[in-house]
């Protein structure tokens, strides 16, 4: 089944959820169709568990970063720059959450699990952020899940427009110098603006 989801990931990522062929997944993994549709139901029950791997995934190596065992800057800084180097590292991922909201959150909304794996996401980002609160050293009156998004908007255009951002402006992002100087901005950024 890991062989399945992985290479359905690429598969889901790579031509979205109308443009993937179960019988090039099952081509790839050595299976049959049959076998994909009794692990999964459906290619969309697959394309959904494809989903919930892949937030599984992130939240459980974010969960190794131990935020609660470093200074609220710190701890942010780290979350920052895990953020922007996860979803440079896992390009496959960026391009799901795309297509998904491209279908608007419809099958999203059909996981029985993926809301919960967020929840200790944010948890661990509100309790970082009180803890530089209550040291006075971020600004009171910020919602958790705006901080989120705000890193994760940051990180994630990096990978979403690097075509045309490239092409209009003539400026490779994926080049080794500006990637390492726009993680650093957006570290930067992401501090400053939770900053007391």
């Amino acid at each position: 089944m890991a062989e399945i989801l992985k290479v359905a990931t690429h598969e889901f990522a790579d031509k979205g959820l109308a443009g993937a062929r179960i019988d090039e997944i099952a081509a790839a993994t050595r299976t049959s169709k049959r076998m994909i549709y009794y692990y999964f139901g459906s290619k969309e029950g697959l394309y959904v568990a494809v989903l919930e791997e892949s937030y599984r995934r992130v939240r459980s190596i974010e969960s190794e970063l131990k935020l609660e065992n470093l200074q609220p800057e710190e701890a942010l800084r780290t979350l920052a720059g895990f953020t922007f180097d996860h979803h440079n590292g896992n390009q496959d991922y960026v391009r799901l959450v795309m297509s998904e909201n491209m279908l608007r959150g419809q099958y999203i909304a059909q996981s029985k699990s993926i809301q919960a794996l967020n929840v200790p996401a944010i948890q661990s980002i509100r309790n970082l952020y009180d803890r530089g609160v209550a040291e006075g050293v971020f600004r009171p009156g910020l919602d958790p899940i705006d901080i989120h998004a705000s890193i994760s908007a940051l990180s994630f255009f990096n990978v979403s427009n690097q075509y045309t951002f490239s092409q209009i402006f003539k400026h490779q992002v994926q080049d080794p110098k500006v990637l390492a100087q726009r993680r650093a901005n957006v570290i930067d950024m992401v501090v400053r603006y939770v900053r007391a």
